[in-house]
């Protein structure tokens, strides 16, 4: 049994029972309606053990419940064992909603509770139609965690630094005009902004309040009459602070956001409904305009000229520490050295960070051999760390931020000689990410129209994938950027010109690997005819695939024939910035065309 857990959760009861609640919902979120979350708001991490970074925890006086995506039903089953929390796995036909979870659990008179600082409007109102229908209350200003979480973590206080305009191609001043003229055809006077790194990509700032993700803790208010950065005093200096004034910007203590806005005079704030807090709405009051998806987030997603060469050389940099990692991995495994999952991180970790402008790592990196590989969001510890053996697949997931650009790249290698399983699992997944690396669309396409394209080889096999095929990709800033993405279900953001998407299908056969084939990729245009503009995509990410592992008999002639150009440029691109014979000729080895 998890003791720690368990006393957390009885603890959590005592106080909905002073409270007067049945139930209370610990999201996975923080005020600013982010994926990546500062460790002080890792709330529902602490109070049921489970670390992935999507799912929440529903607490009754005698039943908790955890909901989580396929990302993690493996790693959640196994964290949770033991604390009496039961795993929901959502998305699956049988898991009930939270909303339909509470409605049957608690009776009517019943209040379920939860803190309005930790979700949209719009998802309260679609859990309060349910409960109301069961006669169930809902009480949106449950904020009581620091009373059991003695020793939480303080809010960051890291120093924020200015992204230099050589790298961000565009002055902060320009931004926020831009958005205030948008705002301006919206009848909007003022512009509010949650989103870190919608904050941290308007104003030309970064951090490091998030693990791997270079944003600071902070709202941002845009007006013409004056922007304000609400946060903490102690992450400026003179030289930030001197900066943003030349923006146009002043500054405020974090905390002072709510009575902000409660003094706005009378006019209309445009807002990301989607991506700000309830409570921060409420505020607002009539005052708030929802604009839909926010103008600064479509803004960001399109890299201009300069973020573009910034990126190809970050490409090319995370290539060349790519190649020297596998070749170490290589080496090792040939002289029977031991080598964990762990130490696969390191050795990333280690080459890229020798390389220029390297900031930190994008994610924490996930290499997962055998077994590990069919858990798609694993990421090893000591306690879990397998060692490698000279057979099987190793799926390395990893990336890095540099100040010129995000990575983040998939390779699955084979560590001995692959199975006819191995070879034709992989060579499906390859199949799909060609099909997207190849794909000519018409502007105005989504990525749930082109989804499928990854996935009909394996479906015509029985086997399928439940996570998304690609998701957008910041500038130095997160590793997983909407608005757009390619995934099964529709989202309204389409592909535009300038947008980087990563291209990652997979497989995963539980208990017996996990594969996984990433590129990053930029949607430009193709062609212009009578029917249109067509875009298409551009391959960034330079490494070589595993060529042991393609069954050439599954593949088209034009299949193979573009994996040989691919293979054919990142040899191109790579070679003149390897440093030895050993590092070329192993390169000139692994982008041989495949039928060699």
């Amino acid at each position: 049994m998890n003791e720690t857990i368990i006393n957390r959760l009885a603890q959590m009861r005592a106080l909905m029972s002073e409270g007067g609640v049945q139930a209370v919902i610990v999201p996975q979120a923080d005020p600013h309606q982010g994926e990546y979350l500062a460790p002080h708001w890792q709330v529902r991490r602490w109070l049921s053990g489970f670390t992935g970074s999507a799912g929440d925890l529903v607490v009754t006086a005698d039943k908790a419940a955890l909901w989580t995506d396929s990302r993690y039903f493996i790693q959640a089953a196994a964290q949770l064992e033991g604390t009496g929390i039961e795993l929901m796995k959502d998305g699956l036909a049988e898991t009930p909603s939270i909303a339909n979870f509470l409605c049957s659990e608690l009776t009517a008179g019943n209040k379920a509770a939860l803190d309005g600082m930790l979700f949209t409007e719009a998802s309260v109102e679609a859990l309060r139609s349910c409960l109301d229908a069961a006669g169930i209350g809902l009480v949106t200003d449950f904020d009581v965690i620091d009373r059991i979480w003695l020793d939480r973590p303080a809010l960051p206080d890291g120093k924020i630094f200015v992204h230099d305009i050589k790298y961000a191609g565009c002055e902060a001043a320009k931004k926020i005009a831009d958005i205030l003229a948008d705002a301006e055809k919206k009848d909007a006077q003022g512009v509010f902004v949650a989103m870190l790194d919608e904050v941290a990509w308007i104003l030309n700032i970064r951090c490091n309040d998030v693990n791997h993700t270079p944003v600071a803790t902070a709202f941002l208010y845009l007006s013409a009459g004056g922007s304000v950065l609400f946060i903490d005093s102690a992450k400026l200096t003179p030289e930030t602070q001197e900066y943003l004034a030349s923006q146009g910007v002043s500054t405020r203590e974090y905390a002072d956001v709510k009575s902000f806005l409660a003094s706005l005079p009378q006019q209309r704030v445009l807002v990301d409904a989607a991506h700000t807090a309830k409570e921060l709405l409420d505020i607002l009051g009539d005052k708030a305009v929802d604009g839909g998806t926010s103008a600064a987030s479509v803004m960001k997603s399109v890299k201009n000229g300069v973020q573009l060469e910034g990126v190809r050389a970050a490409m090319l940099r995370d290539g060349v520490a790519m190649v020297r990692s596998l070749i170490e991995i290589e080496n090792r495994m040939a002289k029977g050295v031991k080598t964990t999952e762990l130490d696969i991180a390191e050795i990333l970790r280690r080459h890229r960070s020798a390389g220029e402008l390297y900031f930190d790592e994008s994610f924490g990196t996930i290499a997962g051999y055998g077994p590990h590989g069919a858990i798609v969001h694993y990421e090893a510890d000591e306690l879990s760390s397998s060692t490698l053996e000279p057979h099987g697949l190793l799926l390395i997931d990893s990336g890095a931020q540099y100040l010129d650009g995000t990575t983040d790249i998939t390779r699955t290698i084979a560590l001995g000689e692959p199975t006819a399983q191995e070879r034709a699992d992989f060579t499906l997944v390859m199949k799909g990410h060609i099909a997207i690396a190849t794909a000519v669309f018409p502007a105005g396409t989504r990525g749930a129209q082109l989804d499928a394209l990854a996935r009909q080889f394996l479906w015509k096999h029985g086997l399928s994938y439940l996570h998304g095929t690609g998701h957008g990709v910041g500038h130095f800033l997160s590793v997983h950027e909407g608005p757009h993405s390619i995934r099964l279900n529709n989202v309204e953001a389409p592909l535009r010109p300038g947008s980087i998407t990563s291209n990652e299908p997979g497989v995963y056969r539980e208990n017996i690997h996990g594969i996984r084939c990433e590129n990053l990729v930029l949607c430009r245009h193709e062609m212009t005819t009578d029917f249109g503009d067509f875009l298409g995509f551009e391959t960034l990410t330079l490494c070589p695939f595993d060529r042991s592992l393609f069954e050439l008999s599954m593949m088209t002639e034009e299949e193979i024939a573009w994996v040989d150009s691919y293979h054919a440029g990142v040899a191109q691109m790579l070679m003149p910035a390897l440093a030895t014979k050993e590092e070329r000729a192993w390169l000139e080895e692994h982008t041989k065309p495949l039928k060699d």
